[in-house]
């Protein structure tokens, strides 16, 4: 245990943000679920959620929540996945 109450101020502030990027980042895996799956289902709306994916990617980058390089990856691929079908 901490002893020091800026150490326990620390660890409090770190489990908020990791509760936080957690959730960021579970609404990043479902947004490129719903996207796969709309491209295997052919339906129309596939490009609107695949410029939602990039403007919520491109906010997770900004607070460093993801990696850049896997943001382009990312981006990459589902574009290529869409342009495909």
């Amino acid at each position: 245990m901490a002893h020091t109450k800026s150490a326990l101020k620390t660890i409090k502030t770190s489990k908020k943000k990791h509760e936080i990027n957690k959730a960021i980042k579970s609404s990043l895996f479902t947004i490129e679920k719903k996207i796969r799956a709309g491209v295997e289902a052919k339906e129309d709306n596939v490009q609107d959620l695949f410029t939602n994916f990039c403007s919520v990617l491109d906010k997770a980058a900004k607070r460093n929540v993801v990696h850049k390089n896997k943001i382009a990856r990312k981006k990459s691929q589902l574009s290529s996945l869409i342009s495909a079908k």
